[in-house]
């Protein structure tokens, strides 16, 4: 049995930057500035006696010829690596894997290409990895949307990540001191809105109301640089009160992107004391990243039902992982 762990994401700024076509019409470029969060994908592949297919996720499928697998992304990895026959696939979330805002999506596309690669007795480095779960989801399945998620879970850590012209990425990662990471994690909640979305979705329907704005995604790519710089000198106030500017220019973007449900939410987490808060992802739902002072948790956790659950923004270093395996390959 091979177990791969991949940890989702948490943008700070830059989102939207990171799709090819505004990486391509802008003189500089597309930037995200974001974390590897402690929060995982685990992926686990083991040998069959048989040479059918079984994959469980949310649902369960056992097939005899890999080409009949309904699950987009395992199909299409399997398809990539070589993986073909004669194998179990399971996926495990820590938080709901699709709509959250934190990546999942392709974070199970790294989880996964990284056992099958294992499996087949290859070890792939994060370039790579990152690379392939973009040509699956984007060239190959023709998903609307980036590049930073695949980037961010393959590498792990906290990064500046650049996109160029032809799908060139770049990752800089912020040497960031233990004191600053360890209040990142005091002083940035993350805090689940109770309903998930299909980011393709929302990011299709962008486009087909022509709401997207450039100037937006512009200032949105300078936010980028700004919250690389507030981090690097842990001026993590400062970040607080970015992340408002940057859901401001995220609503500008699209009708999609909010609502009266998710705006009631941002105001009453906004009157509870936090300095800055913004809905990760595409929108629509998901997890609102809160920054604020040590008194925070315990305002909202007195108007918060169970459905909006927090979570500390703990910092990911490694990316995505092969913790076990006895195969012997």
């Amino acid at each position: 049995m091979i177990i791969s762990r991949t940890p989702v994401r948490v943008s700070f700024c830059g989102g939207g930057t990171d799709t090819d076509s505004f990486a391509e019409s802008s003189p500089n470029g597309g930037m995200v500035t974001s974390l590897a969060l402690s929060r995982y994908i685990h992926v686990t592949v083991n040998q069959r006696f048989d040479n059918r297919v079984r994959v469980s996720y949310s649902r369960m499928e056992t097939v005899d010829n890999f080409e009949d697998i309904q699950h987009e992304l395992v199909r299409e990895s399997m398809r990539l690596t070589g993986v073909t026959s004669g194998i179990e696939i399971t996926t495990i979330a820590d938080i709901p894997s699709r709509g959250t805002g934190l990546g999942s999506s392709s974070a199970v596309t790294i989880g996964l290409l990284n056992a099958l690669h294992r499996f087949a007795g290859r070890d792939v480095g994060a370039a790579q990895l990152a690379a392939e779960a973009c040509r699956i989801e984007i060239d190959i399945l023709g998903q609307p949307i980036g590049r930073q998620d695949q980037y961010a879970a393959a590498f792990g850590g906290v990064n500046a990540i650049s996109f160029g012209k032809g799908g060139e990425v770049s990752v800089d990662p912020l040497n960031l001191p233990e004191e600053t990471m360890a209040k990142m994690a005091e002083e940035f909640t993350l805090i689940f809105t109770g309903t998930s979305r299909s980011a393709s979705e929302v990011l299709s329907k962008g486009a087909d109301d022509s709401l997207i704005e450039t100037t937006n995604l512009g200032r949105i790519r300078e936010q980028a640089d700004m919250a690389r710089d507030l981090l690097e000198c842990a001026d993590l106030s400062g970040l607080g009160s970015l992340l408002n500017e940057a859901w401001q220019m995220k609503r500008g973007i699209s009708s999609a992107v909010s609502n009266d449900i998710l705006d009631d939410l941002y105001e009453s987490i906004m009157s509870s004391g936090a300095t800055g808060a913004k809905l990760l992802g595409a929108g629509g739902g998901g997890f609102f990243l809160v920054h604020g002072n040590a008194a925070l948790r315990d305002n909202l956790a007195e108007i918060l039902d169970d459905e909006h659950r927090m979570i500390p923004l703990g910092i990911d270093n490694s990316g995505s992982t092969i913790i076990f395996d006895d195969s012997g390959k």
